[in-house]
């Protein structure tokens, strides 16, 4: 008797293709064929919810612990609030530059709203507006 070998669950973009593909399942459904399930050993499948939707968020590139994902390098990671500092400065920081592939000497205009601000680059897009 050959034992069925059980496939590594689903992860990163082929986990969300799959879920797309299977948006007509129930949740618990769509765990299972993306291999979020053990067979214990009196036979009974267990799907594994907690871990399906942990594999979600990782591939949707969503921290809820706040932890540094995957590469294992420290820092901090962007969460799209900053105050403004004593000095009246507002620091964007390195993980928005890093998330945005910014060098250092890329130029910005600087456009002021009423309680916005908005960058527009400065480079090849001089040109448009």
């Amino acid at each position: 008797m050959t034992k069925k070998k059980k496939n590594e669950p689903l992860t990163g973009d082929a986990l969300l293709a799959k879920v797309k593909e299977l948006e007509h399942l129930s949740k618990e459904e769509k765990a299972k064929e993306c291999g979020y399930y053990t067979i214990t050993k009196g036979g009974v499948e267990r799907v594994n919810m907690m871990k399906f939707y942990n594999a979600l968020l990782e591939a949707k590139e969503i921290e809820l612990d706040g932890k540094q994902s995957g590469n294992g390098r420290g820092g901090r990671s962007a969460s799209y609030r900053i105050t403004v500092q004593a000095n009246g400065n507002l620091l964007i920081g390195a993980a928005y530059t890093k998330q945005m592939d910014l060098k250092p000497g890329d130029e910005f205009e600087i456009s002021l709203g009423r309680k916005h601000i908005r960058l527009r680059q400065l480079d090849s897009e001089e040109d448009t507006d």
